[in-house]
C-alpha cells in the first residue's frame, strides 16, 4: 500500500529537513509531499533542494498564502491522482511526532479514516496553557455535540485516510479553510458511513517558528459548526474498501483497534 504525508508549509524553513529525515526513517513506504505557498523565507526553494536528493520527497508550489484547507485539497487531489492508498495529513512544525505515523498507517489497514488523538487514555497534549487546553479540548465537545461525531479529538490535524475515504466525499463541496478544515473533513466522512478509530498521539507545542491559530480562525471554526449542522453536504458514492467492507454506513462508528488497547492501559491521559 503505498502511502504519502503530505506537510503543508508556510515559513517552516528551519523545521522541515530535519522532519523530512524523521519521517523517511520511520515511514519506509512513505513518500512525503510538500505544499508550499510561496513562503517568504524561502521553505519552497528548501523543499526543492530535498526533493532533489531523494525520489521520495515531491513539491507542490502555490501562488501565495491560500490556507490550510486548500493546502490539504490539493495534496489529497496529488495523491489520488497519483494512485496512492493512504493519505497522511502532518503539520511541519514537530508538533505531530514521526514516532506516531507508523500507529495511523498501521490503523488504516482497519478503517477508512484514522485520528492522531490527544483526547484518549494514553494520548496528551504538552507545554500548553491551562487555557489552550481548554479552548481544544471544549472545541472538540462543542463540535461533537452539535454534529455528532463519534471522535473525542475533532480538532486534530494528524490523520489518515484511505483513498476510498477521500473518493466517498465531494472534495470539492467543502467549505473551511482554517482550523475548522478538520472538523469538516470528520463530519464529512462520518456523514458518508466511514469509519472513524482514533489511535493517541502525544502533542508536544512546538518549539521553532510561530503558531498559525488566531483568534479569526478561532471564530470561523466555531461558525462553521453551525453551518454543517444546517447542512447534508452531498456524498459521492462509490465503494469503500477498507478491511474488504460494503460501503453500507456503520453503526458504530468508532472503536480502537485491540492491538492498541493493551499499549494504552496505564498511559497518561
Amino acid at each position: 500500500m503505498r502511502s504519502i504525508v503530505i506537510i503543508p508549509t508556510y515559513n517552516e524553513r528551519e523545521n522541515l529537513p530535519p522532519l523530512v529525515a524523521a519521517v523517511l526513517a520511520v515511514a519506509f513506504d512513505a513518500d512525503i509531499l510538500v505544499v508550499d505557498d510561496n513562503s517568504p523565507d524561502g521553505t519552497g526553494e528548501l523543499a526543492e533542494s530535498l526533493a532533489a536528493s531523494t525520489d521520495r520527497v515531491r513539491v507542490l508550489h502555490r501562488a501565495g498564502k491560500q490556507g490550510l484547507g486548500t493546502a490539504y485539497i490539493a495534496g489529497f487531489k496529488y495523491a489520488l491522482a497519483h494512485g496512492y492508498a493512504r493519505i497522511v495529513e502532518m503539520d511541519a512544525d514537530f508538533s505531530h511526532r514521526p514516532e506516531d505515523l507508523p500507529a495511523l498507517l498501521r490503523a488504516a489497514e482497519q478503517a477508512d479514516v484514522v485520528v492522531g488523538s490527544r483526547n484518549i487514555p494514553g494520548g496528551r497534549a504538552e507545554n500548553w496553557s491551562p487555557l489552550r487546553h481548554l479552548i481544544s479540548k471544549g472545541g472538540s465537545l462543542y463540535a461533537r455535540t452539535l454534529l455528532g461525531l463519534p471522535i473525542k479529538d475533532c480538532t486534530s490535524g494528524f490523520k489518515c485516510f484511505r483513498r476510498e475515504a477521500l473518493q466517498a466525499i465531494d472534495l470539492d463541496g467543502v467549505v473551511s479553510n482554517g482550523y475548522g478544515f478538520q472538523v469538516e473533513m470528520n463530519y464529512l466522512c462520518h456523514r458518508a458511513g466511514l469509519r472513524l478509530v482514533e489511535v493517541p498521539i502525544i502533542f508536544p507545542d512546538r518549539t521553532v517558528g510561530h503558531s498559525k491559530m488566531s483568534s479569526r480562525i478561532m471564530r470561523e471554526a466555531a461558525t462553521l459548526v453551525w453551518r454543517l449542522r444546517r447542512r447534508r453536504p452531498a456524498l459521492v458514492h462509490v465503494p469503500v474498501a477498507a478491511a474488504g467492507r460494503s460501503a453500507e454506513p456503520l453503526t458504530e462508528t468508532v472503536e480502537l483497534i485491540p492491538s492498541y488497547a493493551g499499549a494504552m492501559e496505564g498511559s497518561h491521559t
